[in-house]
């Protein structure tokens, strides 16, 4: 059976879905998380900028780790890099959440303290995982079929954010908060099953690049820059920007960076080829699906508050209402990747940069009292406009790139989305914090929530909501801009 699905013709695509299955794994698990911070901020009795640390504490550390891991297994190998990975993806998920027992046995009062290094533990793993899945899949389908394939990985990831928010909201609702990471698990060991079964080791253990001297410096420095940038990003509204360790933390993220780049061109084998950003087309395409996820981060961080604060809905039917989202990258994914192969790409990561700026310029006119047809029409052209952008723009990336850097590209590509995530979520959380703070209010969570109708409290965070809203839209349209006048991307 093995070594029949190995001769197959269609062997890409037994890949793809022992891929997708990871994929699916990593993307349930985002969308239940954000659905469950309201719940966690109550259950946990902290505020706004200390909630975000859930989602922060993971997403810094893919980040900051993704560009190291992608150079590793292009060294090494693939397979062994994302088996390890998933593996402890699955143990560290058991332990955030059982975070309560874990800080009761010990005798520490407050679990969010247990809980946020576990979710850093989780991070080293889904960097191992981000910088490994994309790069086998475009791996095995050949350049002509590349838009197709990571279109039909769009609508994994689609079907992904619809199961997430879904199950997240129906666990929170009609189980406990834990279930939204012990469920990672069984799921964790069938993408294990899958990988194993599917991927040979002949073509994934190792690469040319093996015996290649590995760049530990340029990956310290790497780690430096984003962990500066993006802990300073993070901690400015709570700390004030004006602050002491603000300005040292931009300081520390300038001089790194700048001897990371003399660093790189010095190196015979640098973990980051910075020739590679000689490609134009490559270059808007990182800086692009960047400034999308800005967006989209902010969006998927700031909704389920608005939605429970101003709206009253419970969680779960936050849950349904954030389907949309997803539905558009099932049904558009395959087919906007299909049409870019055939028709070019400019014309769908321009369009849809546009689609997405105007859907969330329409989100910020939200008030206490929007109707639920306006509401899914506003969530619905933002949506299909991160539709149509995402499987174009990642098949531009990766045609602009040779097949032996595609580790470091996937990384790339992994990095710009997480670094997006959460710079947008550090962006929404400071905006809304600094507004609240001009009326008089803390961040803290929970009376938002309850407040009642027409208070100043809930104005002053959907005014906040609006200012976060209306800014994201206007940074898809300045990547949109970008795209249509990079002549190389046709």
């Amino acid at each position: 059976m093995r070594n029949s699905i190995l001769k197959s013709s269609n062997y890409k695509w037994y890949v793809f879905f022992a891929m997708a299955t990871g994929s699916l794994t990593n993307v349930i698990h985002h969308g239940a998380v954000s659905i469950a911070l309201p719940t966690l901020a109550k259950e946990f009795d902290v505020s706004l900028t200390i909630i975000q640390w859930v989602v922060l504490a993971e997403a810094l550390t893919i980040s900051s780790m993704l560009l190291p891991m992608g150079k590793l297994s292009d060294t090494i190998g693939r397979k062994p890099m994302y088996l390890l990975g998933c593996l402890f993806f699955g143990l560290m998920s058991l332990c955030s959440g059982s975070s309560t027992y874990i800080a009761a046995i010990i005798g520490i009062s407050s679990p969010i303290f247990i809980m946020i290094p576990f979710r850093v533990l989780q991070g080293f793993a889904g960097a191992m995982i981000q910088a490994n899945g994309m790069a086998i899949v475009t791996s095995v389908f050949p350049d002509n079929e590349r838009g197709k394939g990571l279109g039909a990985h769009g609508s994994i990831i689609g079907t992904g954010g619809v199961l997430g928010p879904i199950i997240g909201g129906f666990l929170i609702t009609y189980a406990s908060w834990n279930w939204i990471f012990w469920i990672n698990a069984p799921l964790c060991l069938l993408t294990i099953s899958a990988t194993s079964y599917v991927l040979t080791s002949k073509q994934f253990n190792k690469t040319n690049l093996k015996s290649a001297k590995f760049d530990w410096v340029g990956a310290a420095l790497s780690t430096l820059i984003l962990l500066s940038l993006l802990i300073t990003l993070s901690n400015g509204s709570s700390v004030g920007w004006s602050s002491l360790s603000i300005i040292a933390g931009f300081i520390v993220f300038l001089f790194s960076l700048i001897f990371f780049i003399f660093w790189e061109l010095k190196f015979s084998n640098p973990m980051l080829d910075l020739s590679l950003f000689k490609s134009l087309a490559l270059s808007v395409g990182i800086g692009s699906n960047f400034l999308s996820f800005l967006g989209i981060s902010s969006f998927r961080f700031i909704i389920p508050f608005y939605l429970q604060a101003a709206l009253k809905y419970s969680p779960a039917q936050v849950s349904l209402i954030l389907v949309p989202n997803a539905v558009a990258r099932i049904l558009l994914g395959p087919f906007t990747g299909t049409l870019s192969d055939k028709y070019g790409i400019k014309i769908f990561t321009t369009s849809g940069l546009v689609l997405s700026g105007i859907g969330l310029i329409l989100l910020g006119f939200m008030h206490e009292s929007t109707s639920f047809l306006n509401l899914m029409t506003y969530i619905m052209i933002f949506s299909f406009g991160s539709a149509i952008f995402m499987p174009p723009n990642q098949a531009s990336i990766f045609s602009s790139s040779l097949k032996n850097n595609h580790g470091v590209v996937s990384a790339l590509v992994n990095l710009s989305r997480n670094s997006g995530n959460v710079s947008g979520i550090a962006i929404a959380t400071a905006i809304v914090a600094a507004t609240m703070l001009s009326f008089g209010f803390s961040s803290d969570v929970e009376p938002v929530i309850n407040a009642n109708e027409g208070s100043d409290l809930l104005s002053s965070f959907i005014l906040g909501m609006k200012y976060v809203f209306i800014t994201m839209g206007i940074i898809q349209f300045i990547g949109a801009i970008a795209h249509f006048r990079v002549k190389k991307i046709i």
